[in-house]
């Protein structure tokens, strides 16, 4: 085999919450991520050539050593000591900088991918150690789970089920937010985070509009009033409950069903590269 593809999934963080600021910088948080039906595609290929090459049909993607897909590659191939090349072109649907998780997926995608195509033979929590290497969001999308409780910098992961089907629209606004502005401005109170029980099981859709949060809203909303404006569209649109994904700039609504879901798509009329339905995985 000497080429494959593999699709890289979207995320949404249905609760974020951020418990306190680490000597390292990072931040432990406590967070319910689920994947989503929303899709980048990678082709993974073998390539006689030594070294990594990344296309994309998005040229506002990089293509070098800051895209996390060719820093998955480039990892696996080093600790692996594997000479010959790697291309991978990526299709991309999921926005970049819009707390997706797009560049994290894409770099799962690429650990497990490869991990095939080169017959590395590696185990879930061997790609785990080199997903958190990339980015505290890799190891949940190499998590071989469609929702997880993250602990942690967000590489603790534990199961959580979600029995009820959850239909979504997304909102993209057409700008993105750093992941590092966001939480270098979020201020954490001396007592936050602790006593902090979020459910492991959920069996109803109430159950899950009454865990919709996020700690990072209120600072990201300060700069960007369109987040709360995109949101309060979208209750209007018949959305159950709205929430900012990650540290933005993408706002998800849940809605009751698909019909409900694709009637409010409708009457949003937004651009459709900055509007997608999708459903929890």
């Amino acid at each position: 085999m000497n080429e494959l593809t593999v699709h890289a999934p979207a995320k949404i963080n249905l609760a974020l919450k951020i418990l306190r600021r680490r000597a390292d910088g990072y931040h432990d948080i406590k967070s319910i991520l689920q994947k989503v039906s929303l899709y980048d595609t990678l082709s993974l290929k073998r390539s006689p050539l030594p070294g990594i090459t990344v296309t994309a049909d998005d040229p506002s993607i990089p293509t070098d050593s800051h895209n996390l897909a060719y820093r998955a590659a480039d990892l696996l191939l080093k600790q692996q000591k594997i000479t010959p090349g790697i291309s991978i072109h990526i299709k991309k649907r999921i926005p970049a900088g819009a707390g997706l998780g797009g560049g994290s997926s894409n770099a799962a995608a690429t650990l497990t991918g490869l991990n095939k195509l080169l017959r590395c033979n590696l185990t879930e929590t061997e790609l785990l150690s080199i997903g958190v290497e990339i980015g505290a969001d890799v190891p949940f999308f190499i998590y071989d789970k469609p929702s997880a409780l993250a602990e942690g910098i967000g590489e603790q992961l534990s199961p959580v089920t979600i029995q009820v089907p959850l239909w979504l629209v997304i909102v993209f606004p057409g700008f993105s937010i750093s992941t590092k502005w966001a939480y270098e401005n979020y201020r954490v109170l001396t007592n936050e985070g602790k006593n902090i029980r979020i459910p492991r099981s959920f069996e109803q859709l109430n159950s899950v509009l009454h865990i919709l949060s996020n700690d990072l809203e209120n600072v990201v909303t300060k700069q960007y009033p369109e987040i709360q404006e995109i949101k309060h569209t979208l209750i209007q649109a018949g959305a159950c409950g709205s929430l900012m994904s990650g540290s933005g700039s993408s706002v998800f609504g849940i809605f009751p069903d698909e019909q409900q879901a694709q009637e409010a798509l409708t009457l949003l009329g937004t651009p459709a590269n900055r509007v997608f339905i999708a459903h929890s995985l």
